[in-house]
């Protein structure tokens, strides 16, 4: 195998990790360990060895780590991979449920919910069954539903009521021909448990099949993997992953898979990749110490040929502004003293919550940064909404974005009419749109319709003439004599046509505060079309261009401008993320482990310290993410939530801290005055000394 040269660039347990592809394998691979080698350098091995590119299946959790893993397969191999599958589960699963859509009862065009959209449906769910949204908590009502979607909870007394709202949602998403994220993992599960010559179609075409992160996986996940790779025909089957950062048990994932993956795969060949590529001897130590203290794990030690490093730095600043100030300043130091680029610096914390006080210090200091995290602002309601009003305007035959905005705001248009406009549809093979034409045509030739309801034919019509009259306006670019056109005018025309604001203020009542910031947020989306109008870059600025380039962005969003920036995000978000630099903040009890993890009156003992291990795998994960330093911080004092302005409670440090062998750790200490000026003495000579050498 000369172009892979594996038996030079990989070590040995990574070799046989690489070569094992005869029968089931579970590669458990350590922090750092290269793991994604291992899983591309096994695919380009099967390809070279003849099994062909569609046999393969490799699943992993995030679309960035599946188009990496592509393109390195792609540079080991020199091949073009039209027909290798590496992918995420869920789209996976839609692939799938596209592929069989007629089978599931779907039209081909269906649309995909996101938490926005779900959230939509959910409240006009509870409308239909009669119950007010404001007395109910949507995102507790939307975590239920998933549950029990996906097995994970039963209906239990207190919950029942909801059960008919439950039903409405489900009826919902077919009537108006949609998945949600759910869905692409229990549909695909669905339709293999029944219907066993789909589930032989696809056993027949994947027979070697790879899991990545297997220890995220969530048992309905499991479920799906096990289902493809129990056929006779399947030749391997190899998951890859790390009990030790299996951090996700909140939104299902489940470590025992490792357990039920032994039990439903006799035989397998279990290889362990313990040397770690990315931290310093320290921070491994620090690591395997904190671990250590976990019983329901494989054992393992992660080891490093990269030396001792620096020890780790732990500071106990009097509260949050004082600990804010001191990631500051220390990042600020570093990059001036070490020539670290901001990018270098990773700041964690338990959660999204606690990073105020450092986005405030960054900002006072010019620190740029980078939240992960949160909803995109193409991803608020309001903006999708007017963005669908837009593509519809662009291509009536759009139906997801139709769909989204034919009762938004209100016209009456309810689940029963766009049921038949569905049914429409269906029938004569088209969209949405068509059916709305043949309704009014049909209407007009006074022929028998399917509504009772005349005033629904009046609202169909009135909302198709909306959109041919918007078509007229913006698309053919005709301002009145002496006013040019502008995307943003006539953007901001359509606004006030369909009174957003009107619909904004009545579907939060007494909230206008939140109306208000709604409607802001439109007003923003139409400043930004009035800088791109401006921009002498600009040389169409028209509706299709801007429609295009909103395209680009939401798929860039948030993935392409890390650089130059320091990363702050919780420690979840950071999982699979290294930097040279890495500062845990709020390393306290009851942030980490966070106080929710504590015995409380509706647990028991074995739960308690699963939750306790969970938390503890969670501050592994935070401490692997160093390659070179790590700064941890605990603050003496801190206002919580319901504390005051003024009134700040004491802390207790996170008894993880205890846990790192004590040789590791040093206590930070302020620099004095005369080591300060000493420090700009020698950097002023190393600025000097550059100068020189440049000329």
């Amino acid at each position: 195998m000369s172009k892979l040269n594996i038996r030079t660039e990989l070590n040995e347990p990574q070799i046989q990790a690489v070569t094992s592809i005869t029968e089931p394998a579970l590669i458990i691979a350590g922090a750092g360990s290269g793991k994604t080698r291992v899983i591309t350098y096994r695919i380009a091995y099967m390809l070279e060895k003849g099994i062909p590119q569609h046999a393969i299946l490799a699943l992993t959790f995030t679309n960035k780590a599946a188009k990496e893993m592509e393109i390195r397969v792609r540079e080991l191999t020199e091949k073009k991979l039209q027909s290798l599958t590496i992918s995420t589960f869920h789209a996976f699963g839609l692939s799938i449920i596209r592929n069989e859509a007629e089978l599931l009862g779907f039209r081909k065009n269906f649309s995909i919910y996101d938490e926005t959209d779900r959230m939509t449906l959910i409240k006009e769910s509870l409308r239909e069954c009669r119950m007010a949204s404001k007395k109910v908590d949507l995102y507790a009502l939307g975590q239920l539903f998933s549950n029990i979607k996906t097995g994970l909870a039963a209906w239990n007394e207190d919950e029942v009521t909801m059960k008919p709202v439950y039903e409405e949602y489900q009826h919902g998403l077919k009537v108006y021909n949609a998945v949600d994220f759910d869905d692409l993992l229990t549909l695909p599960l669905a339709l293999f448990e029944e219907h066993p010559d789909v589930l032989e179609k696809y056993r027949q075409r994947y027979r070697y099949i790879m899991v990545d992160e297997f220890q995220d996986t969530s048992l309905i996940q499991y479920k799906l993997m096990r289902l493809l790779a129990s056929g006779g025909t399947v030749s391997n089957i190899c998951v890859v992953g790390d009990d030790d950062q299996s951090i996700y048990s909140w939104r299902g994932a489940n470590y025992r898979n490792i357990a039920m993956f032994e039990q439903d795969f006799p035989g397998l060949t279990e290889i362990k990749l313990e040397q770690n590529y990315r931290s310093t001897s320290t921070i491994l130590e620090a690591a395997n110490g904190v671990i250590a203290h976990n019983s329901n794990r494989k054992g393992k030690t992660l080891w490093s040929g990269k030396g001792g490093g620096r020890p780790i730095e732990l500071h106990y600043p009097e509260n949050e502004s004082a600990e804010a100030d001191f990631i500051a300043s220390q990042i600020r130091n570093l990059s001036t003293t070490e020539g670290l680029r901001y990018h270098d610096f990773g700041v964690l914390t338990r959660t999204n919550s606690l990073a105020g006080n450092i986005e405030e210090a960054f900002l006072a200091e010019n620190i740029p940064y980078k939240v992960s995290g949160g909803t995109s602002f193409f991803q608020r309601k309001e903006i999708k909404d007017i963005i669908s009003y837009l593509r519809v305007i662009a291509n009536p035959h759009d139906d997801v974005s139709l769909l989204r905005i034919i009762n938004t705001p209100g016209r009456g248009i309810g689940k029963a009419t766009i049921a038949v406009l569905n049914d429409i549809a269906r029938k004569n093979k088209t969209g949405i749109w068509d059916a709305l034409s043949r309704l009014n045509h049909s209407r007009q030739e006074g022929q028998q319709h399917l509504f009772q309801d005349k005033k629904i034919l009046t609202e169909l019509e009135e909302f198709m003439q909306l959109i041919e009259t918007q078509r007229t306006e913006i698309l053919e670019r005709q301002g009145k004599p002496g006013q040019p056109w502008s995307l943003s005018q006539k953007t901001r025309a359509l606004v006030d046509t369909i009174d957003y604001w009107g619909y904004l203020v009545a579907e939060h009542g007494k909230e206008e505060k939140k109306a208000r910031w709604k409607f802001g947020n439109i007003e923003y989306f139409i400043r930004m079309i009035e800088n791109w109008e401006r921009d002498p870059d600009t040389m169409d600025s028209g509706l299709y261009p801007w429609l295009n380039r909103i395209s680009l962005i939401t798929k860039d969003d948030g993935e392409t401008d890390n650089l130059g920036k320091v990363s702050l995000m919780t420690i979840h978000s950071a999982k699979g993320l290294e930097f040279p630099v890495v500062f845990i903040a709020d390393a306290e009890e009851g942030l980490i482990p966070h106080e929710k993890s504590i015995t409380d009156e509706h647990e028991t003992p074995s739960e308690t310290a699963g939750s306790i291990e969970e938390e503890r795998r969670l501050f592994y994960v935070a401490i692997t993410r160093a390659r070179e330093k790590l700064y941890i911080t605990s603050c003496q004092k801190r206002r919580r939530m319901h504390s005051s302005l003024h009134n700040s409670e004491k802390c207790t440090p996170s008894p993880f801290l205890e846990e790192i062998p004590r040789h590791l750790i040093q206590q930070y200490q302020p620099i004095s005055p005369a080591d300060e000026e000493a420090l700009a003495d020698d950097l002023l000579k190393k600025l000097k000394a550059r100068f020189k050498g440049n000329n």
